[in-house]
């Protein structure tokens, strides 16, 4: 009897062992990398004059007027600034169908550059529409200052190009 319980163990072991780790779960794509560029001047350098030197994000659904979404200034291996966004905004559902729905976030982005010792503000928002099936949740378009810039294409990363 012991020997069959022994047994039995080890094929229920070597079951899980064999099973797709991606069963039962949900994909998740919603990383966006934002660059930002004027005449071909990489905007998001502060060290660059001319470029943007203070940028701050709000979250406009947020439940207060006041209401920061974090991101991460990064390189790439160009050495190009850009804003990686990863999550934070409040996601608000604007369309259900079945088991597909379409959440949306939008976000405002204060970008304050210096031009003859002057604080410039440049006040721009980015809306971003989210699909969620039972299979994957991912970013599928996004529009910054009203004007489409991204639609999702399936296996690329998300990375939206301003031109300022």
């Amino acid at each position: 009897m012991k020997n069959l319980m022994a047994v039995l163990v080890v094929v229920f072991f070597a079951f899980l062992s064999c099973r797709n780790d991606e069963s039962g779960m949900q994909q998740i794509d919603q990383i966006i990398h934002l660059y930002i560029d004027s005449a071909n001047q990489d905007m998001l350098n502060p060290k660059i004059a001319g470029s943007y030197t203070n940028i701050r994000m709000n979250d406009v659904y947020g439940i207060t007027d006041n209401a920061p979404v974090s991101f991460n200034p990064k390189k790439d291996a160009d050495t190009i600034n850009f804003i990686e966004y990863v999550a934070g905004a409040k996601r608000k559902l604007i369309d259900s169908t079945g088991n597909n729905k379409t959440y949306q976030s939008k976000i405002a982005l204060i970008l304050t550059k210096k031009v003859n010792d002057t604080n410039r503000i440049s006040n721009d928002t980015m809306t971003i529409n989210y699909s969620f099936s039972p299979t994957l949740f991912q970013v599928s378009k996004i529009w910054y200052n009203g004007i489409l810039k991204f639609s999702k294409v399936d296996g690329e990363p998300n990375i939206v190009k301003i031109t300022k």
